[in-house]
């Protein structure tokens, strides 16, 4: 089998995919924009080869590395970057190299559309915000009009939570207009709730190989727009009625054989039409992991090997590795440059040394919204997870 993965060295831990797929007698084709001589041994050891391209933002160098796997391994039978940046890229590649097991160019525009995810959903029965497409501001007062302040408007095509605003009044909507990008946005109404995803390997069979679920802070957007802190946490398991509505939705958007990663709001605050507090609401669709190191947080509150359960389902599209019994929790907080907390890092460090997982600076490209310093620890408990979080933001 011959497997093409673009970036295997970004982000730093996603060398592991390649690993695991290479432990499984793989050829691992790696496609990146950093020099051999840059990468970590662990990336070198996990490839069969590694093509450099001066960017990967230019689509016809990372064609041409394709197009040189192609002809001297054989027909490329996977080629997967899971990064949400290079979805769309990942998508075309498939499509002009006839690569059948990944979306394709037509397909990947459900998945990255936030008003096209809409009839998705409602075919799996899972109810989501109304929404709007937002074209001038008569049309978006009309819209309000219909669903009351605050509305959240957002790109229609995006990644993370960037360039994401809540508008609480006439005056937040009218500055908005003033000053709208030039993409396509979308607003839709609010919804008071907290944010808990549905996260799991799927077989061709768009069956759950593991299942997992983080709670996130309500607005991520607020946390990249205002600079805030951000702390989430993994535990290891899901809750029945998000796995329910999780696997519904995934068989609804077709995402078979994939990592996926299924945002939803738990309200806190009934809505008519959606639900009462403790319902589940859509929020988005990923074709890809949770970001940052969220992959290795579920490895740690699971127990297990999520790369390995990836790389099995790839290679033999089933689980191999046991499942661990046992209730566990991992708990990420990050904290930004420039800004007074109350605890030092060593004091952290003295206090959470003995149920360290990681410890580290953040890469600038996931600094916005992952923040600068991070920490992630094992919890037994939920309650020990916040305790950690509430100890590492206090501000001063």
């Amino acid at each position: 089998m011959n497997f093409v993965f673009i970036s295997p060295h970004f982000p730093r831990t996603y060398w592991n995919f390649c690993d695991r797929l290479r432990r499984n007698g793989v050829n691992v084709l790696g496609v990146g924009d950093c020099p051999y001589d840059g990468l970590e041994d662990c990336v070198k050891g996990a490839l069969t080869e590694y093509y450099k391209v001066d960017t990967l933002e230019d689509y016809d160098q990372v064609f041409r590395a394709v197009a040189f796997f192609s002809f001297k391994y054989g027909k490329i039978d996977w080629l997967e970057s899971n990064n949400e940046y290079w979805l769309e890229q990942d998508a075309r590649l498939r499509t002009d190299f006839h690569i059948t097991t990944g979306v394709d160019t037509q397909a990947v525009a459900a998945f990255k559309s936030k008003s096209g995810m809409k009839a998705y959903y409602a075919q799996a029965g899972v109810p989501t915000a109304r929404c709007h497409k937002v074209t001038d501001l008569a049309a978006a007062q009309a819209f309000i009009g219909e669903v009351g302040y605050p509305v959240i408007v957002k790109p229609d095509v995006g990644v993370g939570a960037s360039h994401t605003w809540k508008l609480e009044n006439d005056a937040d909507l009218a500055a908005f207009f003033a000053d709208k990008p030039s993409e396509p946005y979308v607003m839709e109404e609010f919804i008071f709730g907290d944010i808990r995803s549905y996260d799991a390997v799927m077989d061709s069979r768009c069956e759950p190989l593991i299942e997992s679920s983080a709670i996130f802070p309500p607005s991520i957007a607020d946390i990249v727009n205002e600079e805030g802190d951000l702390a989430y946490y993994v535990g290891d398991t899901v809750p029945p009625a998000l796995a329910d509505m999780g696997r519904r939705t995934a068989k609804a958007f077709g995402a078979q054989r994939r990592f996926i990663h299924l945002e939803f709001f738990q309200l806190t605050k009934a809505k008519p039409g959606l639900g009462g507090v403790g319902d589940f609401v859509g929020l988005e669709v990923n074709m890809r992991p949770a970001g940052g190191y969220t992959p290795d947080m579920i490895n740690f509150a699971h127990s297990t090997d999520i790369y390995q359960i990836w790389a099995d389902m790839v290679a033999f599209d089933e689980r191999r590795l046991p499942a661990n019994g046992g209730d566990h929790f991992c708990a990420y907080a990050s904290r930004r440059d420039g800004k007074a907390y109350v605890h030092s890092h060593e004091e952290v460090l003295a206090r959470y040394g003995g149920q360290m997982a990681m410890c580290e600076r953040m890469p600038d490209a996931l600094a916005d919204a992952m923040g600068n310093q991070m920490y992630t620890v094992h919890a037994g408990t939920e309650q020990e997870a916040k305790d950690f979080i509430r100890f590492v933001l206090e501000r001063a």
